[in-house]
């Protein structure tokens, strides 16, 4: 069988020959059964899917939840069964949280199958019959009608004026005229093979008959399904960086667990204890909290953005945006309407007329435009039918005309309906008891028919060449041309045939149609641009039509922007494509497995890249991208199923949203570690460092799991409510490559939390040096206030808390003081002392413990200002 690319080349008859079939009487059913053995069912492949419990187990291959559950077995072997238990609830729940993420996403297999027609009409042993479209084989003979899906991939070898809709696997926005002629060059893109029809699409006009040259996965559709089936998710830049952080703090842990042992050990204290020792001061270092709290902030970052129109489907996805540098749209309901509209009008009799300005020659452009189009109007007076006429049907509604009024004052009389061949079409009306025939069509068909222009006083001879200069014009700007023309008859024409009537026409304009651009489009593109993030446009729509919308809405610089075509692309290496991508703006007439391979380039470049689409064609590319954004409104159920993100408006300017939400959640995650981090740091500090000093144990374990507790959570899930930066979106995207802990965090993380420790340190030992009994309560109380000062002033890394105020973020502000307020009550209500083995603190000694917090506080804020004033750190 030849190369799928070379059907199109080939002409009818060669094709009936090569498939062994006469397109008059289809195959016979033994054909039908050894192409069936040979060839298999016309299905989709259904990809491998992982089992729900390898699904559920995978959730637990994360170094630091292996670390967790390292530390529950040990913590349950050294008997403190309340941090067991709680460290197991947190990682089960991150599990289920995972599993029914990952589930879900393994459905756009199942949805891509979903497009496949169910039935199809064939011809076979000389009968029409309906089959299942499962059991079509290739050299099957299909016939279409209007509103009939493709039920495979065809050579059309009969064509009655037929249009398909190929926008779900194109990008193409407009009905595709088909032809059965043979068309010359071996690379065309499949929206310019016009005498195919692929399978997944449906027919909006007309009649054909095709022969099946393609099923299941060899036709266009299922090689979608093939690079969906065959791709991998990425890991977002939370799971990598997560992990990467997981590494880190368990190396770290590690080796601290063998200096206290080890140090234990050489003076000559028992190697039990010792172990013990180590172990507790492991869980103590593990900020097990760190995923439960992570994952809800997610899923409050999430909430936040389903209220702005941005449905979340991974959770790690809501801060990805954060970290994209490019933006990958699609044209077509994305940055464009997904409808057409009439968006220029020429005059070439009154060339100076305004578009809305009453009188000729418009008065007679609109009136043919309302009478000469075939539009349905619906009950709940909506409309159906081609998108074009529709355009036409509301540019003269528009122009204040009552078009079902002027359509039943002016029946029609004769028509002759559009062909490919041809490419015009002519109705007759009957008008004030006179006949006028109204011609539309293409101008290079239309304009030579032309013996005079309509002006505003009367026809005036027509210069055709200037016309159809002015349509190759506006043609290159993206529109699609259509001419208008009239010609009134006294009476109806004796003869009323094509020749007779489309002679000695009267033109009345040109009319240029396109898909707009959506309102809010430039301006999410400019907030883009500021971001630093670099929207590409890639369609497989016409390059005339992609650099119009594209300089519209600012994604491509008329003057130095860089734009390629499919075809262009296909000739380009893999080292070649690696050079130019990140200065190609648009890319226009590509097909599926280019756009996958323009994210592949991109990512290899080290960049973090976002796909937004909505047809099956954008599928595969919605996969690998870093993040997939998928339209809600008009999108498919596989692209939805295979994006990370879905657009409830399938509005563009709700990225822009979404980039702001993530950016601020990312902010709020790595305050989260880098005050759990520091904090966690102080108290393994105060423990390791006190005995070396000869001094007590500073805290028994009961205290140490109330700290973790109190000052964890609480705390870190009020920090999900800190507002934005003021300058987030006027930073660059952060580096890909950049480490959680850049821009001085883990500077901070060390000396910080030696400060908490050496304060708190300070405090045990002045007060055994003083005989007082409560130093252990103090000590106790010291390391949890610390940490409330600390948390108050990270709230930015820049911005003092003092400008910031402290009503910027109440549930922080009441977290404060609820956690103040229980340390208290283990300090003062008696009934907790012995469990928690406190003494109630003097005004004076409880006054120290707050000055240790003020010193915190006032540190983190002299910090700040060596960062403001550009003395530290790397400004963000």
């Amino acid at each position: 069988m030849p190369d799928p690319s070379a059907w199109h080349a080939m002409p009818v008859q060669d094709v009936a020959a090569r498939l062994g079939v006469d397109p008059r009487h289809g195959l016979s059913a033994a054909d039908v059964a050894e192409r069936t053995e040979r060839y298999g069912p016309n299905e989709l492949a259904q990809a491998e899917r992982r089992s729900p419990a390898a699904i559920f187990f995978r959730q637990f291959t994360d170094f630091l939840i292996l670390v967790l559950l390292a530390a529950a077995v040990v913590s349950g072997i050294a008997g403190d069964l309340k941090d067991t238990a709680l460290i197991l609830v947190i990682v089960i729940a991150n599990a289920i949280i995972g599993f029914v993420q990952e589930y879900r996403a393994d459905q756009a297999m199942a949805a891509l199958r979903k497009l496949a027609a169910p039935t199809a009409s064939v011809v076979r042993d000389s009968q029409p019959a309906q089959v299942q479209a499962s059991s079509l084989v290739p050299g099957d003979v299909v016939l279409l009608d209007a509103g009939t899906a493709v039920p495979a991939d065809l050579r059309l070898v009969e064509s009655a004026r037929l249009k398909i809709n190929e926008a779900a696997l194109t990008g193409e926005s407009v009905p595709v005229d088909k032809h059965i002629e043979a068309l010359d060059g071996d690379g065309l893109a499949i929206a310019d093979r016009r005498n195919l029809a692929y399978k997944g699409t449906t027919a909006t006009y007309g009649r054909a008959r095709g022969v099946v040259i393609a099923t299941g996965m060899n036709t266009e559709l299922g090689k979608i399904a093939t690079m969906l089936g065959e791709s991998h998710e990425p890991k977002t830049p939370l799971q990598t960086r997560i992990a990467k952080f997981g590494r880190v703090l368990g190396l770290a842990i590690l080796g601290i667990c063998v200096v206290i042992f080890a140090d234990g050990v050489l003076r000559g204290q028992p190697v039990l204890l010792m172990f013990l020792t180590a172990i507790s001061v492991a869980v103590a270092a593990i900020p097990e909290s760190l995923p439960a709290v992570v994952t809800i902030l997610l899923a409050l970052g999430a909430r936040r953005m389903s209220h702005r129109k941005a449905l979340v489907r991974r959770l790690p996805a809501t801060e990805t945006l954060g970290s994209v540098t490019f933006i990958c749209v699609d044209k077509t309901g994305t940055i464009t309407r997904n409808e057409m509209r009439v968006e220029a009008i020429v005059t070439p009799g009154a060339p100076d007329i305004a578009r809305d300005a009453p009188g000729e020659p418009l008065d007679s452009l609109f009136r043919a435009l309302a009478l000469s189009t075939d539009v349905l109007v619906k009950a709940d007076d909506g409309l159906a039918g081609d998108p074009t006429e529709i355009a036409l049907w509301e540019a003269a509604a528009g122009h204040g005309i009552d078009v079902p009024g002027l359509r039943e004052d002016a029946p029609r009389r004769f028509e002759f309906p559009f062909d490919s061949e041809r490419k015009r079409m002519t109705t007759g009306h009957a008008i004030d008891g006179h006949i006028v025939a109204y011609t539309k069509g293409a101008p290079e068909s239309v304009v030579p028919l032309c013996t005079s222009v309509l002006g505003s006083d009367g026809p005036h001879p027509v210069d055709q060449a200037i016309v159809l200069a002015d349509a190759e014009r506006i043609a290159t700007e993206g529109y699609r041309v259509m001419a208008v023309a009239m010609r009134p008859w006294e009476s109806a024409p004796a003869k009323a045939s094509e020749e007779a009537v489309e002679a000695d026409l009267i033109l009345l304009g040109l009319v240029g149609m396109m898909d707009p651009p959506r309102e809010e489009a430039a301006g999410a593109v400019a907030e883009c641009l500021s971001a630093g993030i670099t929207p590409v446009m890639i369609t497989g729509d016409h390059p005339a039509t992609a650099r119009a919308v594209a300089e519209r809405v600012g994604i491509l610089d008329p003057r130095d922007g860089l734009m390629i075509t499919g075809a262009e692309l296909a000739q380009l290496s893999d080292e070649e494509l690696l050079d130019k991508v990140t200065d190609i703006r648009v890319y226009a007439r590509v097909d599926p497995s280019q756009k996958v391979r323009i994210v592949e380039a991109l990512r290899a470049r080290g960049q973090y890249v976002a796909m937004t689409g909505d047809g099956v064609n954008d599928s595969p590319a919605l996969k690998r991208a870093d993040i997939g954004v998928a339209m809600g409104k008009v999108g498919t159920d596989a692209a939805r199923e295979a994006s990370s993100l879905i657009l409830l408006d399938d509005n563009f300017a709700t990225i822009v949203a979404a980039v702001r939400e993530g950016r601020r959640l990312y902010d709020n995650i790595r305050k989260f570690i880098k005050y759990a981090v520091t904090t966690n740091s102080a108290e393994v500090s105060t423990i390791l460092i006190a005995p070396l000093l000869g001094l007590p144990l500073p805290l028994v374990p009961i205290q140490i799991l109330w700290i973790n507790l109190l000052t964890d959570a609480l705390p870190g899930l009020a920090l999900a409510a800190e507002p934005a930066a003021r300058n987030i979106m006027r930073r660059p995207p952060r580096p890909p490559n950049e480490s959680i802990f850049a821009h001085g965090m883990w500077q901070h993380m060390i000396w910080v939390g030696l400060l908490m420790a050496g304060i708190t340190i300070l405090v045990q030992a002045g007060t055994i040096e003083s005989g007082d009994s409560h130093w252990q309560t103090m000590v106790f109380t010291t390391l949890t206030l610390t940490q409330m000062g600390n948390i108050l002033a990270i709230r930015s890394e820049r911005e003092s808390l003092f400008t910031l105020g402290l009503r910027s973020n109440m549930p922080l502000l009441g977290a404060v003081i609820l956690t103040c307020a229980l340390q208290l009550a283990v300090v003062y209500i008696p009934p907790l002392n012995p469990i928690f083995n406190t003494q109630p603190l003097s005004p004076m000694e409880l006054g120290v413990c707050f000055a240790g917090m003020a010193a915190i506080f006032f540190a983190v804020e002299i910090e700040k200002l060596l960062v403001r004033r550009g003395v530290l750190y790397r400004s963000r």
